[in-house]
């Protein structure tokens, strides 16, 4: 990754970060650097830009580890077990993040930072799905072993994240906006009416900002790793 790319990245991350705490949520917007208020969110809905690209960015973590456990399996090549477990770890942690602001999200909007809503209860599950790829990985020595029982695992895994983070909470009422018999349909980030248009912008630009912070993480911590193998193998 170019050192322009990454200076734009962070140039951008910062503006979306700036200006979703700051632009004013008014009930009337007049001006492009307004925000309506959301009902029943109000100065809460500014998680938006921050809660939901960190849980598609864990999405996109975990397809990604799947994929690279498959090319393990096929190729015996452990620079593809390398990427997949360095994508499952990031993974794990944009997946904590999504939960944590998930949990100060549901704090102001329904009183408790844990409803065992069936959102919540599904990246609950993810985190202990992943939380046991890493204890399998811990457990065992032999380097080959180690690497295609995690890819099996890891493809397992990878699986179930659409279910869990799609579909389950659909299938179920719920506190969570497009829960089963959500009014609002898909929830109002997704509802042609449910969200300004500047509030848009900013959201899919964050998911963007976010979802390039992950690659160039990913790329950064791969990098390390193949460093740190091929110094073992000489050792």
């Amino acid at each position: 990754m170019s050192k322009i790319f990454k200076y734009l990245l962070g140039v951008i991350l910062t503006f979306v970060i700036i200006v979703g705490f700051s632009f004013p949520m008014v009930a009337n917007p007049q001006h492009w650097y307004e925000f309506p208020i959301i009902p029943g969110l109000e100065e809460k809905a500014r998680n938006i830009f921050f809660h939901v690209p960190m849980a598609w960015v864990s999405v996109i973590a975990f397809l990604t580890s799947l994929v690279f456990s498959v090319q393990y399996l096929r190729t015996r090549d452990y620079q593809n077990d390398i990427k997949s477990v360095s994508a499952a770890g990031l993974g794990f942690v944009f997946c904590v993040l999504a939960t944590v602001t998930g949990a100060i999200w549901a704090k102001f909007n329904w009183g408790a930072f844990w409803n065992w809503d069936p959102r919540q209860t599904s990246i609950f599950i993810l985190l202990l799905i992943y939380g046991a790829y890493f204890a399998l990985r811990s457990a065992i020595d032999n380097e080959e072993k180690r690497a295609q029982l995690s890819a099996a695992y890891s493809i397992i895994a990878g699986i179930t994240v659409p279910f869990f983070i799609f579909v389950m909470p659909r299938m179920m009422s719920g506190l969570h906006p497009g829960s089963a018999g959500d009014a609002q349909g898909k929830g109002p980030l997704f509802e042609s009416k449910g969200i300004a248009p500047n509030m848009r912008v900013l959201f899919y630009l964050s998911g963007l900002c976010f979802a390039a912070l992950f690659f160039w993480m990913w790329n950064l911590r791969v990098r390390v790793e193949t460093l740190l193998w091929k110094k073992q193998e000489l050792a």
